[in-house]
Formats: structure tokens, C-alpha cells, sequence
């Protein structure tokens, strides 16, 4: 069984020999604007799924995958030869989703994005339930000249005045 790093390194030399391929030998007029995208081998080393997207719409995309099908043998053959292991692996071809799946992403994004923008719309003119700061403060009415006296601890009941005997007074 082969390890990850050269499963890694297969992936990418397919993916450039295919690509190359596409570019300059498979000369079939059904292939429309093909991009490799990807290229997963298996650790064993004997399956390779490659992963395209066709600029286009959906017709371009079937008549690709067509001629993608149909030139399979030769890409196959090719990989071997320049590649040089054991056994050439076996190739499928899968048509990538990120196009649709990065479309699908904006939408959403755009979505919350106006939810976003009607939220703050309405909190911006919003006002509170009830008191604007629920927290309780002292009164501000107060004299500050009574909260002095009461802060020194002369509350007009102290010693030294009438009717108050005072310590050690009759």
C-alpha cells in the first residue's frame, strides 16, 4: 500500500498531464472550456477521480462530459506512460460543484446581508420599553450641603446641642 504523500504527488501529476491533454491532444469538438480542477487518488494507488468545471451552460456541460468519456482510453494510456508506476489507475470524471455551490454561498450571504441592514434599519429608530437606563440612581435633587452633613456624621442630633445630654451630662 502506498502512503498519502506519494498518493499526493500522483494526484498532481495527473492533474497537470490531463490538463496538458485537454489543452494541446483531445481534439474533440464536443469539449467546451475544460478546467481540472482536482485529482484524488485512492491510497492504493489504483482509482484517480478527476474533477473539471466548463465554463458554459448546461448543454456545454453534457456534451463535455461526453467528450471526456469517450477519450478516457487515451487520457488513461498517457497518464501511464508518463508516469511510469505499475498500474496505471483507472479514471473517472467528475463534474465539480464548486461553481454552483460558490453561487449558492453568495445568495446566502447576500440574504443576511439584508436582513442584516433591516435590523439595524429598525433598531435605529427604536426606543426603549421603559426607562432608557434601568439601573436606579441616587436622587439628584439632593442638597450637596446634606449629604455633606450626613457624610461627616452631623445630622443635627450630635453633642453640643439642646436637649442632648452628651456623654457624662445629667
Amino acid at each position: 500500500m502506498a502512503d498519502a504523500p506519494r498518493a499526493r504527488k500522483l494526484a498532481e501529476r495527473i492533474q497537470q498531464i490531463v490538463a496538458r491533454m485537454l489543452d494541446t491532444r483531445i481534439k474533440d469538438p464536443r469539449l467546451g472550456f475544460v478546467t481540472v480542477t482536482d485529482v484524488r487518488v485512492t491510497g492504493d494507488l489504483q482509482n484517480a477521480t478527476i474533477f473539471y468545471t466548463v465554463l458554459g451552460d448546461e448543454q456545454d456541460r453534457t456534451s463535455s462530459a461526453a467528450a471526456l468519456a469517450s477519450a478516457k482510453g487515451v487520457i488513461r494510456s498517457e497518464v501511464g506512460k508518463q508516469t511510469g508506476i505499475r498500474l496505471t489507475p483507472t479514471i473517472e470524471f467528475v463534474l465539480d460543484a464548486v461553481p454552483e455551490t460558490a453561487a449558492s454561498l453568495e445568495e446566502a450571504l447576500r440574504t443576511a446581508a439584508q436582513r442584516d441592514a433591516e435590523v439595524a434599519r429598525l433598531a435605529a429608530r427604536a426606543s426603549y420599553a421603559g426607562d432608557p437606563d434601568p439601573y436606579r440612581r441616587p436622587a439628584e435633587d439632593e442638597d450637596e450641603a446634606d449629604v455633606a452633613e450626613v457624610e461627616a456624621g452631623d445630622d443635627g442630633t450630635g453633642p453640643g446641642r439642646a436637649g442632648d445630654s452628651g456623654p457624662g451630662r445629667p
